[in-house]
Protein backbone atom coordinates (compact mmCIF):
# COMPACT_ATOMS: atom_id res chain seq x y z
CA UNK A 1 0.00 0.00 0.00
CA UNK A 2 1.35 3.40 -0.98
CA UNK A 3 1.25 5.87 1.73
CA UNK A 4 1.08 8.90 0.56
CA UNK A 5 2.20 10.93 3.47
CA UNK A 6 5.55 12.25 4.34
CA UNK A 7 6.73 9.82 6.94
CA UNK A 8 10.23 8.75 8.97
CA UNK A 9 10.77 5.57 10.85
CA UNK A 10 11.82 5.01 14.40
CA UNK A 11 13.27 2.68 15.63
CA UNK A 12 12.61 1.75 19.21
CA UNK A 13 16.32 0.67 22.05
CA UNK A 14 19.72 1.46 21.95
CA UNK A 15 20.81 0.31 18.86
CA UNK A 16 20.24 -1.60 15.59
CA UNK A 17 22.24 -3.16 12.97
CA UNK A 18 21.68 -2.39 9.13
CA UNK A 19 23.71 -5.20 7.47
CA UNK A 20 24.34 -5.18 3.63
CA UNK A 21 25.59 -8.68 2.35
CA UNK A 22 25.56 -10.28 -1.19
CA UNK A 23 27.57 -11.62 -3.67
CA UNK A 24 28.63 -10.93 -7.29
CA UNK A 25 28.72 -13.53 -10.25
CA UNK A 26 32.41 -12.86 -11.73
CA UNK A 27 32.18 -15.39 -14.26
CA UNK A 28 28.80 -15.94 -15.54
CA UNK A 29 29.22 -19.32 -17.57
CA UNK A 30 30.65 -20.86 -14.17
CA UNK A 31 26.85 -21.84 -12.94
CA UNK A 32 27.92 -24.82 -10.99
CA UNK A 33 29.99 -22.43 -9.05
CA UNK A 34 27.70 -19.24 -8.44
CA UNK A 35 24.19 -21.13 -8.39
CA UNK A 36 24.81 -23.08 -4.91
CA UNK A 37 25.97 -19.41 -3.70
CA UNK A 38 22.86 -18.30 -4.56
CA UNK A 39 20.81 -20.70 -3.03
CA UNK A 40 22.66 -20.36 0.40
CA UNK A 41 20.74 -16.90 1.19
CA UNK A 42 16.88 -18.04 0.44
CA UNK A 43 18.02 -20.86 2.97
CA UNK A 44 18.99 -18.59 5.79
CA UNK A 45 16.31 -15.78 5.22
CA UNK A 46 13.85 -18.68 5.50
CA UNK A 47 15.53 -19.97 8.65
CA UNK A 48 15.70 -16.48 10.28
CA UNK A 49 11.93 -15.61 8.82
CA UNK A 50 10.94 -18.73 10.59
CA UNK A 51 13.37 -17.88 14.31
CA UNK A 52 12.21 -14.08 14.76
CA UNK A 53 14.18 -14.73 17.97
CA UNK A 54 17.44 -14.76 16.30
CA UNK A 55 17.41 -10.84 15.75
CA UNK A 56 16.25 -10.63 12.25
CA UNK A 57 13.81 -8.08 11.72
CA UNK A 58 13.17 -7.36 8.10
CA UNK A 59 15.67 -7.26 4.99
CA UNK A 60 14.89 -6.01 1.37
CA UNK A 61 16.67 -7.86 -1.90
CA UNK A 62 18.43 -6.56 -5.36
CA UNK A 63 19.45 -9.46 -7.50
CA UNK A 64 21.09 -8.36 -10.72
CA UNK A 65 25.22 -9.59 -11.28
CA UNK A 66 25.82 -8.16 -8.24
CA UNK A 67 22.91 -9.01 -5.50
CA UNK A 68 22.55 -7.42 -2.41
CA UNK A 69 20.09 -7.78 0.52
CA UNK A 70 19.68 -5.11 3.19
CA UNK A 71 18.84 -6.74 6.64
CA UNK A 72 17.83 -5.00 9.53
CA UNK A 73 19.31 -6.27 13.19
CA UNK A 74 18.05 -5.79 16.48
CA UNK A 75 21.55 -5.76 17.29
CA UNK A 76 25.08 -6.70 16.79
CA UNK A 77 25.62 -9.87 18.95
CA UNK A 78 22.24 -11.78 17.76
CA UNK A 79 23.60 -10.98 13.93
CA UNK A 80 27.04 -12.38 15.64
CA UNK A 81 25.36 -14.90 17.31
CA UNK A 82 23.73 -16.49 13.90
CA UNK A 83 27.06 -15.92 12.24
CA UNK A 84 28.80 -18.30 14.57
CA UNK A 85 25.97 -20.41 15.59
CA UNK A 86 26.40 -24.36 14.51
CA UNK A 87 22.83 -24.88 14.24
CA UNK A 88 22.77 -22.15 11.31
CA UNK A 89 21.82 -22.28 7.74
CA UNK A 90 25.39 -20.03 8.01
CA UNK A 91 27.90 -21.98 8.56
CA UNK A 92 27.51 -24.80 6.74
CA UNK A 93 27.39 -22.39 3.41
CA UNK A 94 29.79 -20.14 4.85
CA UNK A 95 32.29 -23.64 4.91
CA UNK A 96 30.40 -24.56 0.98
CA UNK A 97 31.32 -21.68 -0.27
CA UNK A 98 35.51 -21.96 0.68
CA UNK A 99 35.19 -25.67 -0.66
CA UNK A 100 34.12 -25.02 -4.22
CA UNK A 101 35.49 -21.50 -4.39
CA UNK A 102 37.61 -20.36 -1.92
CA UNK A 103 40.00 -17.17 -3.69
CA UNK A 104 39.11 -18.89 -7.06
CA UNK A 105 37.14 -15.40 -8.57
CA UNK A 106 34.44 -17.12 -9.79
CA UNK A 107 32.14 -15.56 -7.08
CA UNK A 108 32.54 -12.95 -4.47
CA UNK A 109 30.48 -12.46 -1.82
CA UNK A 110 30.87 -9.50 0.24
CA UNK A 111 29.32 -7.75 3.65
CA UNK A 112 29.46 -4.55 4.94
CA UNK A 113 27.93 -3.73 9.33
CA UNK A 114 26.62 -0.79 10.70
CA UNK A 115 25.55 -0.19 14.37
CA UNK A 116 23.18 2.96 14.57
CA UNK A 117 22.57 4.22 17.86
CA UNK A 118 19.58 7.08 18.37
CA UNK A 119 19.84 10.40 16.94
CA UNK A 120 22.76 8.84 14.24
CA UNK A 121 19.81 7.90 11.43
CA UNK A 122 17.54 10.00 9.33
CA UNK A 123 14.81 9.30 6.94
CA UNK A 124 12.16 10.30 4.95
CA UNK A 125 9.25 8.73 3.13
CA UNK A 126 6.85 10.50 0.71
CA UNK A 127 4.18 7.88 -1.79
CA UNK A 128 6.23 4.63 -0.88
CA UNK A 129 4.82 1.52 0.92
CA UNK A 130 6.56 0.39 4.26
CA UNK A 131 10.24 -0.14 2.77
CA UNK A 132 13.63 -0.11 4.53
CA UNK A 133 13.71 1.01 7.65
CA UNK A 134 10.27 2.23 7.47
CA UNK A 135 9.48 -1.60 7.23
CA UNK A 136 11.54 -2.70 9.72
CA UNK A 137 10.63 0.11 12.89
CA UNK A 138 7.38 2.15 13.11
CA UNK A 139 6.46 5.14 10.83
CA UNK A 140 5.51 8.08 12.04
CA UNK A 141 3.92 11.62 10.25
CA UNK A 142 7.40 13.41 9.71
CA UNK A 143 5.64 16.79 11.00
CA UNK A 144 5.21 15.37 14.30
CA UNK A 145 8.63 13.03 14.85
CA UNK A 146 11.89 14.11 15.40
CA UNK A 147 12.20 14.48 11.13
CA UNK A 148 10.12 18.06 10.94
CA UNK A 149 9.26 19.18 7.35
CA UNK A 150 11.00 22.40 7.74
CA UNK A 151 14.46 20.64 8.75
CA UNK A 152 16.81 19.73 6.36
CA UNK A 153 18.70 16.52 6.47
CA UNK A 154 21.72 18.21 7.58
CA UNK A 155 19.22 19.16 10.68
CA UNK A 156 17.78 16.03 11.75
CA UNK A 157 20.86 14.67 11.77
CA UNK A 158 22.49 17.58 14.22
CA UNK A 159 25.47 17.22 12.07
CA UNK A 160 26.66 20.72 12.30
CA UNK A 161 25.51 20.81 16.29
CA UNK A 162 22.91 23.76 16.00
CA UNK A 163 21.95 26.00 13.25
CA UNK A 164 23.67 28.63 14.47
CA UNK A 165 27.28 27.47 14.74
Amino acid sequence: MIRNERLTAEMDGDEFVVFLIGARINRIWKVHKWLPVARAMPRMLRELDAHPELGLISYEEYFGRTTLIVQYWRSLRQLLDYAKSKDSAHLPAWRDFHRAIGTNGDVGIWHETYVVRPGSYENIYVNMPEFGLGRAGRLIPAVKGRARSTESAEERLGAFGSPEA
